[in-house]
């Protein structure tokens, strides 16, 4: 693998995705919603799910595992729920459509839910419970995936990482954000290990035999991650898959493909957006200034040596962001080849970027 590390200001990694996807057959408006989606992440400095993703999703829309054309679209709906067919359109444009359904029907009726079939892997979770924030909503997004987790004590994976992730609106502060999969690690996290040749930690993945590994290299073939927290992160895991696939009518388990290894087939993931509106409850500024004295609260909780104060979630991204503004990303060795693989797939010249 080329050791190099890329240097690239955000803004012109935005426009490579959003060139990118439109070369592979996106029109300009669903090239930059994605784009936003997945430079965002890399802003955030959670580079397993930016730019790094990038030449799959590309693989499977000239695969046409993901449709260039796709319509998502509500094939039921009331007061305060939806249930949308992505049609095998690109995950990422599938979850901004659902999220913003979820927001207008929270305005109305206070809540909502907006379960999706026929979709596809939709990168940071945390993306689309923040559109709901930043409307002033709370926002919690899930979604399935291909099995790649174990059940404790199994030899095997029977669940997949099942993102989890909610956001909440603050007045002073940023919105409190949280992106988490249901395993210690994410699969991307152990796959970036792979691709740097560097050893994990004992406690992310397990080998057939279900004993603890050190090795990345036995991922996903002869390896499956592990839950965090053992049955608490197994049990989560089921929540999501009844909110993301029972409830939806989506794929479950192994009847989700995998966006990875399949170019040309639709993977049938599923996924929920719920948006809950505070304002219904009382006072819209009333609650936000709760949620600001709740983080200042947190802040001021005393401290071991070396640790200036604590963090809620999302402020270490949020901070991430406001700094790629102001300075170049670096990106990883890996994230870069991954970026050079995308380029090269559409002919694109990622050196008229740098």
């Amino acid at each position: 693998m080329n050791q190099e590390t890329m240097i690239i200001q955000a803004p012109a990694l935005r426009r490579f995705i959003r060139d990118a996807l439109m070369v592979a057959g996106l029109t300009p408006a669903s090239a930059e919603i994605a784009s936003d989606v997945l430079a965002t992440a890399d802003e955030f400095g959670v580079t397993t799910h930016g730019v790094k993703l990038l030449a799959g999703y590309l693989r499977r829309l000239q695969g046409g595992g993901a449709r260039t054309n796709g319509q998502p679209h509500v094939l039921d709906q009331g007061a305060a729920w939806a249930l949308v067919d992505g049609d095998s359109a690109l995950g990422l444009l599938v979850g901004v459509y659902a999220m913003q359904i979820a927001v207008a029907k929270a305005h109305s009726a206070g809540i909502s839910y907006v379960g999706v079939r026929n979709s596809g892997h939709f990168a940071a979770a945390g993306y689309y419970s923040l559109l709901a924030a930043k409307a002033g909503l709370i926002g919690i997004s899930v979604a399935n995936d291909a099995p790649s987790v174990i059940a404790p004590g199994a030899t095997r994976a029977v669940v997949g990482t099942n993102p989890f992730s909610y956001a909440i609106p603050a007045g002073r502060h940023p919105p409190l954000l949280l992106d988490m999969a249901i395993s210690t690690a994410a699969g991307g996290k152990v796959y970036q290990a792979r691709m740097l040749g560097k050893p994990i930690p004992d406690n992310w993945i397990v080998g057939l035999d279900g004993l603890p590994t050190t090795n990345a290299e036995l991922y996903p073939d002869e390896a499956s991650l592990v839950p965090f927290g053992g049955y608490k992160g197994f049990g989560l895991a089921l929540l999501i898959e009844t909110l993301a696939g029972l409830l939806s009518g989506a794929a479950v388990t192994f009847g989700v493909g995998s966006w990875m290894r399949t170019a040309d087939q639709p993977t049938l993931h599923g996924a929920a957006f719920i948006a809950i509106d505070p304002a219904v409850l009382g006072p819209r500024t009333l609650f936000l200034e709760r949620v600001d004295r709740l983080i200042d609260e947190l802040h001021g909780t005393p401290t071991i040596a070396g640790v200036d104060r604590i963090m809620v979630p999302g402020e270490r991204e949020f901070a991430n962001q406001q700094r790629a503004q102001q300075e170049p990303l670096v990106l990883s060795p890996d994230v870069a080849q991954n970026v050079r693989l995308a380029a090269e797939r559409v002919g694109l010249e990622i050196a008229e970027y740098l």
